[in-house]
């Protein structure tokens, strides 16, 4: 791939390199009339464009603001049916018990995605992922967790294997709903059958599991967490969403990458969060879809944690299909500035990953970035309603 000078950048905007904590989730490198340097699908320059290298060829991008490419780290993006019924339900005030009862909820979820091919699964996930990149996501995770069967949850794994050859994908195995009966032994499976032949296949990165006073306890969390360290997976968790159980503080001590959603975190979770390394992701878009209180972003911020952004995609929840939206409704719902939640939406949320090498516009990270259609980076965080997003760059390619 020949080297690429990319020039008349109206404002080049990027956090440093890495996980910021706190404070320095505000620190952004901003400059003026500038260029980049791209090679092998790696930054190799960034600076003012009057100090730019000579090289053989330039990309005039045409005075518009450029930022690092998106990262969307907490999605469910592969499923099938639709979630219409409830939808209409729950906003005539319809308890989600109720729902769920009527056949409603992850259950209508999990009959028609277990019912779904690969291929199946791959066709209607395809769109969704378009959507989200074209939003500004460069490296989108997913998902299962749709699967009351072993058999379903391979079936999702084996759709974004299929999907990876199109897009950036991260794969996670996602523990969502215990069976009602026989949970002792479906646990069990899960640590000595599900994860040993999902690590084998190579099939997720990373073993997610739903902790909440409905779903897994604490102790059945530790479990399965415990067995994905054995065989060399990344963990995290979904924790807080509706009660504070214990999954954030077993989280933290268990090294997770991340512990997501924390509308019911309070002072003690945010502590936890603030000396751990495991990053804070937040979801908006099930604050907008279901009214629960917002994650508490400004005060995980003020008290030094690392806090990322996702768009927690799925049909039941959060139908949100663009990251840039996400990332917007961070800041009118969870309080960051501008600045923390391009921070949250790029360095920090591919830290969520495990991944360093991508957020950052900064020699030696991967060459996704966005061309805006402003020359103003902020509208990337004003704009609702239309996509701030004029190109989409992976590894230096425009897609």
């Amino acid at each position: 791939m020949p080297e690429t000078l990319f020039t008349n950048i109206s404002q080049l905007v990027t956090p440093a390199p890495g996980v910021q904590r706190g404070a320095a989730m505000r620190d952004l490198t901003v400059i003026p009339d500038a260029a980049m340097l791209v090679s092998g699908g790696v930054i190799r320059w960034v600076g003012p464009r009057t100090e730019a290298p000579g090289t053989a060829q330039e990309h005039d991008l045409e005075g518009v603001a450029v930022v690092p490419g998106l990262t969307d780290p907490h999605t469910h993006a592969v499923w099938a049916g639709d979630r219409l019924a409830d939808f209409e339900a729950r906003v005539q005030g319809v308890p989600y018990e109720e729902i769920l009862a009527r056949g409603g909820g992850i259950r209508s979820s999990t009959r028609a995605t277990g019912a779904a091919s690969v291929d199946e699964l791959v066709a209607l996930a395809r769109p969704r992922l378009r959507a989200l990149r074209d939003s500004g996501a460069t490296t989108i995770e997913v998902k299962s967790g749709y699967g009351m069967d072993f058999a379903t949850e391979w079936q999702m794994l084996k759709a974004i294997r299929t999907l990876q050859a199109e897009f950036q994908l991260v794969p996670t195995l996602l523990m969502h709903v215990p069976p009602t009966e026989g949970r002792a032994e479906y646990v069990q499976a899960v640590c000595h059958d599900l994860i040993p032949g999902v690590a084998r296949e190579h099939l997720a990165a990373t073993v997610d599991v739903f902790t909440e006073r409905e779903a897994f306890t604490v102790a059945e969390t530790r479990a399965i967490l415990l067995a994905a360290k054995a065989h060399g997976l990344q963990t995290k968790l979904h924790a807080d969403q509706f009660h504070a159980i214990g999954g954030t503080e077993l989280a933290c001590e268990l090294g997770a990458l991340s512990v997501d959603h924390l509308e019911a975190s309070g002072p003690a979770q945010i502590a936890a969060l603030a000396a751990s390394p495991t990053v804070a992701t937040i979801l908006p878009g099930v604050t907008l879809h279901l009214g629960l209180p917002a994650a508490p972003g400004r005060a995980l911020i003020e008290a030094g944690a690392a806090v990322a952004v996702g768009t927690d995609l799925n049909p039941g929840s959060s139908p949100v299909f663009s990251t840039q939206l996400a990332l917007a409704l961070a800041v009118r719902l969870c309080r960051l500035t501008p600045a923390e939640a391009m921070t949250a939406s790029t360095v920090n949320a591919a830290a969520a990953l495990g991944l360093s090498d991508r957020g950052a516009l900064a020699p030696g990270q991967r060459a996704d970035f966005l061309a805006l259609h402003s020359a103003d980076w902020r509208d990337l965080a004003y704009t609702l309603g239309a996509n701030p997003v004029r190109n989409v760059f992976v590894s230096g390619t425009e897609l």
